[in-house]
């Protein structure tokens, strides 16, 4: 659930099994008592001020676990969601700057109808909101622009907007993913091979230490990602501006200003997630159950356009690729694309976003022929 390995993940392989002989317990009371230190044992308020993105919009609906924000300029067609990541960072990764915004390359290629999931820090009476929770307040959402969509999902939203749409197939027209992990079991990537290799009582003990919750600056400092270095910035934002310049100094500030602005996390649904997605990889074995049904992607049917990074070192190609032999989705209306870029740089870097989203749009604008059931293999 985080966006870079930072210096602590070479470590791990040697640090956690040092703890094996250690219960549960004491494992998650050590890894309380390491966040509480960094911390320095107060919740204090944030450092930063949430980040704003750059497309004027309007709050259409707000929840206590998401607002709904709308940067529609038509009203004719199928709207399309874009479901940001409910993980460590906040929505403005899709509405970064000028140049680095996916919101504004989908308008732009002509998406007329486009809303957002931006989902909210959790507070501490939300601690014990799960999966499904945000899965209902998607449907909600959904429900509100109509009851029918296309999706679009980034990272961590994506195995969501796949889980809507396997839960909820009459509501989903299309369905692009970018980035998102669906078959951890597919292909290792440094985020799927450190949550692996990593008891589940440490992850347990972030819990504890947060009341309840993941408190999100002290997940950063812990795995040493509240600070990013230059050249990844830029890696990430695919700029030609130079490393020093004027022009790339205004754009590092942006990004340190939305990086160091973090999520708390409901407990309860960061464990879901650790332990069903990525430890027990059930929703590619079939095991997932989302609002009282087993899901089998193997009865997916709709259109799917599927956008992985070359380097991206938090899903690999294969997690998201595998969708395609996991779903029945007929070639016709399939699409993988393997773009030039890292984790981050699907959402806001330059080149992707002036090479490939104009042409994820006129995908999604085109008439593709209905399902006429599975594809027999």
């Amino acid at each position: 659930m985080y966006w870079r390995t930072g210096p602590q993940s070479p470590y791990a392989a040697f640090f956690w099994p040092a703890l094996a002989a250690a219960s549960a317990s004491e494992i998650a009371s050590f890894m309380a008592a390491q966040l509480l230190a960094l911390s320095g044992g107060a919740n204090d308020d944030r450092a930063a001020q949430e980040p704003e993105g750059v497309t004027p919009g309007e709050i259409a609906l707000q929840l206590n676990t998401v607002r709904l924000r709308d940067f529609t300029t038509g009203k004719s067609g199928v709207p399309t969601l874009l479901c940001t990541p409910f993980a460590l960072h906040g929505a403005a990764l899709a509405d970064l700057a000028t140049g680095h915004s996916l919101v504004a390359a989908l308008r732009a290629a002509g998406t007329d109808r486009l809303f957002m999931a931006d989902w909210r820090s959790a507070s501490a009476d939300m601690r014990f909101l799960g999966i499904d929770d945000y899965l209902a307040d998607l449907n909600v959402l959904v429900d509100h622009v109509g009851g029918l969509v296309d999706l679009v999902g980034l990272c961590q939203g994506g195995w969501l907007s796949l889980l809507y749409a396997a839960r909820f197939p009459a509501k989903a027209r299309k369905l692009v993913l970018a980035g998102a992990p669906v078959d951890i079991a597919a292909q290792q990537s440094g985020l799927s091979g450190m949550t692996n290799a990593t008891p589940l009582a440490v992850f347990q003990g972030f819990v504890k230490a947060g009341d309840g919750r993941v408190i999100g600056r002290n997940i950063a400092k812990f795995w040493g990602i509240d600070s990013v270095a230059a050249s990844d910035i830029c890696q990430s934002l695919q700029t030609p501006e130079p490393v020093g310049s004027p022009e790339f100094a205004r754009l590092e500030a942006i990004f340190n200003n939305w990086n160091s602005w973090t999520l708390d996390l409901p407990g309860k649904y960061y464990l879901e997630v650790i332990e069903k997605l990525y430890q027990h990889n059930e929703l590619a074995a079939g095991n997932f159950v989302a609002l009282g049904q087993k899901i089998d992607l193997s009865h997916l049917l709709l259109p799917m356009y599927l956008l992985a990074g070359d380097a991206d070192e938090v899903v690999a190609p294969q997690q998201l690729f595998a969708l395609a032999r996991l779903a029945r989705t007929r070639p016709e209306n399939l699409r993988c694309e393997l773009a030039p870029s890292d984790h981050l740089g699907l959402f806001m870097g330059k080149r992707v976003l002036e090479e490939y989203w104009p042409g994820i749009v006129r995908w999604i604008r085109e008439i593709h022929p209905p399902p006429q059931g599975p594809v027999q293999v």
